[in-house]
Order: structure tokens, then C-alpha cells, then sequence
């Protein structure tokens, strides 16, 4: 098993590497406004994973997926070369829908809003169901001890007490 600092060191090699290939030496027209994201390699170093987003449509992005297909040999030579390793890693470019993903997101942080808004709104002209404190409160007295009370005869003493 390889130190994750290597890996992590060989995975930015190989986004470096395949940026710079793919910006000078691969002249495939079907090639469009291709960005390498990130790069993961296995903790082997056999299999490395290329991101990549691309600027454009659907026809555009199945061109470029096309071009890199077709450029994989030539960019795992170079990949292979440079990092110095007995076993060149194979390439695998996956297209990086971030872009899509945020959109999708920030559609769904909006619906959020919104209805949070409708239910404040809904909120403020809420009224209560029943009494507006349905709950009994400490300070209240019972109903019950309040009629014992006033059915008992209170006299007062010379001492100012009460007796019963």
C-alpha cells in the first residue's frame, strides 16, 4: 500500500500532465473548451480517474468524450513517462457535472425559499384554534378550592389571626 501524500502527489501530477497534453499536443477538432478538473489514482497506482468539464452542449461534450477516448493512449505514454512508475496507470476521463449539479442545487435552495415564505406568510395571519393560552397556568386556582373557600365561615382572632 502507497503513503496517501504519494498518492495524492501523483494524482496532481497526472491532472497537470493531462492539462498540458491535452492544451498543446492533441490537435482533434472534436476537441472543445475542455477543462481538467481532478485527477484520483488508485492507492496502486495502477487506475488513475480524470475530471474534466467542458464548455457547450450535449454535442459538444459527447465530442470531446469522443477526442479523449481517442487521445487515452497517447496521454497514459506521457502520464507514464513522467511519473517514472513501473506501470503506466490506465485513464479513465469522466465528465465533471458540477456545473449541473450546483444548478440543480441552487433550484432546489430557491423552492426552499420560497415555500418558507408562503408558510410565514401563511403564519402571520394565523389564529390560535382555541383560547389563546390553552394550558393552565400556576397562578390559577381551582375551580373546586375556590368554592371550599368561599363555603367556609373565616373569623378573625384578637391576635389578628385567622381561625376556622
Amino acid at each position: 500500500m502507497s503513503d496517501p501524500a504519494k498518492v495524492r502527489r501523483h494524482a496532481e501530477r497526472v491532472r497537470e500532465l493531462v492539462a498540458s497534453v491535452v492544451r498543446s499536443q492533441i490537435k482533434d477538432p472534436r476537441l472543445g473548451m475542455i477543462t481538467i478538473t481532478d485527477a484520483r489514482i488508485t492507492a496502486d497506482l495502477r487506475d488513475a480517474t480524470v475530471f474534466y468539464t467542458v464548455l457547450g452542449d450535449a454535442v459538444a461534450q459527447a465530442d470531446t468524450a469522443a477526442a479523449l477516448e481517442s487521445a487515452k493512449g497517447l496521454l497514459r505514454s506521457t502520464v507514464g513517462k513522467a511519473l517514472g512508475l513501473r506501470h503506466s496507470p490506465t485513464l479513465t476521463f469522466v465528465l465533471d457535472d458540477v456545473q449541473d449539479q450546483v444548478k440543480h442545487i441552487d433550484d432546489l435552495l430557491a423552492a426552499a425559499r420560497n415555500a418558507d415564505a408562503e408558510v410565514q406568510r401563511l403564519a402571520a395571519r394565523a389564529e390560535y384554534a382555541g383560547e389563546a393560552q390553552p394550558y393552565r397556568v400556576e397562578d390559577e386556582v381551582d375551580d373546586e378550592t375556590d368554592e371550599a373557600e368561599d363555603a367556609a365561615d373565616v373569623t378573625e382572632t384578637p391576635r389578628g389571626g385567622e381561625a376556622r
